[in-house]
């Protein structure tokens, strides 16, 4: 008897690996296994953290972050990259490089998460990736998907109210010349809203539940790989980020937890 044979879009994750498997990759892997695609790693560091807690980082060696890519890329259909946690200006720069080198009609959808700061408060970028974002990633990037405090470091000012979510998407949009996801996750309230400006146009914005008494981590990382899951399976851009945002709020109703510690739960849901 023959095997059934499927082929489900690929996307591919640049990311760190999060031993407790709430952000990173793992938590990029069941956002693509939970919406339908295949989803690839590409490890650029491993980190020993809990919910509140990053203990230690041991990125990985160039050579291998660029083995890693190129050996997926090449063999695999990806049709939508996530980057999340990239920690040096060398892996960003790396990163740029394999991507720019693709033939424009292979390139895939890049959604680039540009994650510097862990919900905990720690540092998850070094001092000089910031510019190597600016300078060699974002250009490529057909959306980044910013939370408040990483918008804050690109713009120079906080973002601290509901009402100037728009303004800063707007201000992001214009200096780094790409459409931008703000998440206004971090802002307490009754609602939890999130604003997509596109290089052109009006700016949507989207709105969810804001669950009170959490205690988690990697919902970014689980909107911009839900993100990427939409765009995979070729939705559009402002279609992906509805989905994207139904789905974080899914996994927030049913939280997983164990003495104290939270986690999202990614199982059953669509």
């Amino acid at each position: 008897m023959s095997p059934s044979l499927t082929t489900p879009p690929v996307a591919l994750t640049i990311a760190g690996s999060d031993c407790s498997a709430g952000a990173g990759l793992q938590a990029d892997l069941k956002t693509f296994s939970a919406l339908g695609v295949y989803g690839l790693t590409v490890a650029t560091c491993l980190v020993a953290e809990v919910p509140g807690k990053v203990s230690r980082i041991q990125p990985a060696d160039e050579a291998m972050v660029e083995d890693q890519l190129r050996l997926l890329l090449g063999a695999f259909p990806v049709a939508a990259i996530k980057t999340g946690m990239l920690w040096s200006a060398p892996i960003i720069r790396l990163v740029a490089r394999v991507v720019s080198a693709l033939p424009p009609d292979q390139r895939p959808w890049l959604v680039v998460d540009p994650v510097m700061v862990a919900t905990s408060g720690d540092a998850l970028i070094e001092e000089d990736a910031v510019a190597a974002y600016r300078e060699a990633l974002f250009p490529l990037a057909d959306v980044i998907t910013p939370n408040l405090d990483e918008a804050a470091t690109l713009l120079g000012r906080p973002v601290g109210h509901p009402d100037a979510l728009a303004a800063a998407a707007r201000d992001l949009v214009l200096a780094l010349g790409t459409a931008v996801l703000l998440k206004g996750g971090h802002l307490r309230g009754s609602v939890a809203t999130d604003v997509l400006q596109p290089r052109e146009g009006p700016a949507q914005t989207f709105t969810g539940p804001y669950f009170q008494g959490i205690s988690t981590h990697g919902t970014g990382c689980t909107f911009s790989a839900a993100m990427a899951a939409g765009l995979a399976r070729g939705l559009s851009l402002p279609e992906a980020v509805g989905s994207a945002k139904s789905y974080v709020s899914g996994t927030l109703r049913t939280l997983c937890r164990w003495n104290g510690v939270d986690a999202l739960n990614h199982s059953g849901l669509k």
